[in-house]
């Protein structure tokens, strides 16, 4: 198995260099927000290890929410992000990168301060990399040649069954049918094998440090629980009356935000069936939440890690990527993700199966509609929720996905079909449902 790695390059843009940044990274566009798979600059589509990849300027909407304690607006720089999801090492892409678009990433990143022509690109890229809060894969271990490949057998069986017996399954069929149809499309996947017109890559050996890093993080998250259980149980009158105070009283800033705004953020969207959602907020003042969404981000990591790793984040199964990263001494956080359907849809997906979960997180930011106990309410104030959310994205300047066209849904499909062609032999129900998929 492959794993997938990520990498967020976060860097600020130099005084007066916006609006240029802003028309380059225009032009590497076939429509707003949605690159040319190889466009001149980075043409992500060189890189068969990229699954999705994203630049934006990040220019916060919400730092004036910081006023609303009492505090001063904070004056940070504008930031370029460049965010993307991969088959492996995380360090190896970005060393192709620096090796084979070396020209067009030092166009683009001349406008970040500190870069210049003398700059050494892959260790400004490493030095700029952000560390991950946490991180979702929809299914650990599925690359995109597996993706690929596994799109092109469903399209070719899909054409043999067709020709072999039409449309069998709104028919009633006898059980030797049923088989002697798998036999003879397991028959014609060899044949096109062989003959070099269908490829079906075999898993690659699980990378050792990879395995054991991921078993130590199993083991070390849980017996760090509990062996902070007593403090916490001998903290918790403190802890709850604490929360519950903040609750009582943090501001809500849950306006929408205006109809240009909306806008500007609906013309990089539905351009396929998969969209992408850029945000920051920034986290409310004090040790208290910053601490609360730190263990929370770190709880929630290890659930994707260890628990979510096969088609779902909870009962959500639209999502492909999404990563939470902290910003300046993790006082912001950026959200980003790549979801199937519109995201009004996508919003209705979490408030519905979610909310306590996004309440988890989210309830930490400046303006969030009110929680109780963490989990109640909060997400559940559609309206207000939904605005907060508008409120915060960013406009994602350049988007790129590997695979456009194919759902969250089409990849599981996808694999179901060569699992069952590599099974071999399968009873008659399980057959039939094999059937169905094509």
């Amino acid at each position: 198995m492959t794993p997938q790695a990520q990498f967020t390059i976060v860097a600020p843009i130099s005084a007066g260099r916006e609006a240029a940044l802003r028309a380059l990274l225009a032009s590497m566009n076939t429509t707003p927000g949605l690159c040319d798979p190889n466009n001149a600059l980075l043409p992500f589509a060189q890189f068969p290890q990229l699954h999705v990849a994203r630049f934006f300027v990040l220019d916060d909407p919400t730092l004036d929410g910081s006023t609303a304690y009492g505090l001063p607006r904070p004056e940070l720089p504008i930031y370029l992000v460049l965010l993307g999801d991969c088959d492996g090492s995380a360090d190896a892409l970005l060393q192709e990168f620096a090796a084979r678009a070396n020209n067009g990433l030092r166009r683009i990143f001349e406008h970040c301060a500190g870069f210049n022509p003398q700059t050494n690109l892959l260790s400004w890229l490493r030095a700029n990399d952000q560390p991950i809060a946490a991180t979702y894969v929809n299914w650990v271990g599925r690359t995109v040649t597996q993706v690929r490949e596994e799109q092109a057998l469903q399209r070719a069986l899909t054409a043999q069954l067709a020709r072999l017996q039409g449309n069998v399954l709104g028919q009633r069929q006898q059980a030797a049918d049923v088989q002697a149809l798998h036999r003879q499309l397991a028959e014609y996947t060899r044949n096109e094998i062989a003959d070099g017109r269908l490829t079906l890559t075999p898993p690659a050996a699980t990378p050792y440090r990879w395995s054991l890093r991921n078993l130590v993080h199993a083991i070390a998250w849980p017996l760090v629980a509990v062996l902070a259980a007593p403090l916490l149980l001998i903290a918790s009158p403190w802890l709850i009356y604490t929360l519950r105070t903040k609750e009582k009283y943090d501001p809500e800033l849950a306006s929408p935000p205006p109809l240009a705004v909306i806008q500007q953020l609906q013309a990089r969207e539905d351009h396929d069936v998969t969209n992408q959602f850029s945000a920051v907020g920034t986290v409310k003042p004090g040790l208290f939440r910053r601490w609360a969404v730190t263990i929370l981000l770190s709880g929630l990591n290890y659930a994707c890690r260890h628990i979510y790793t096969r088609g779902h984040l909870t009962r959500v199964q639209t999502i492909h990527f999404a990563r939470w990263a902290f910003l300046d001494n993790k006082t912001r956080l950026i959200f980003a993700s790549n979801y199937d359907g519109s995201l009004e849809s996508y919003m209705d997906d979490f408030i519905n199966k979610v909310g306590w979960g996004l309440n988890l997180v989210f309830s930490n930011g400046i303006g969030y509609p009110r929680t109780d106990w963490l989990v109640m309410n909060g997400a559940r104030s559609e309206q207000r929720f939904k605005s907060y959310l508008r409120g915060h994205e960013v406009p994602t300047d350049v988007w790129y996905k590997a695979y456009p066209g194919m759902t969250a849904v089409d990849l599981a499909r996808n694999t179901r079909i060569r699992d069952g062609l590599e099974r071999g032999a399968m009873n008659n129900a399980d057959t039939i449902a094999w059937l169905r998929l094509l």
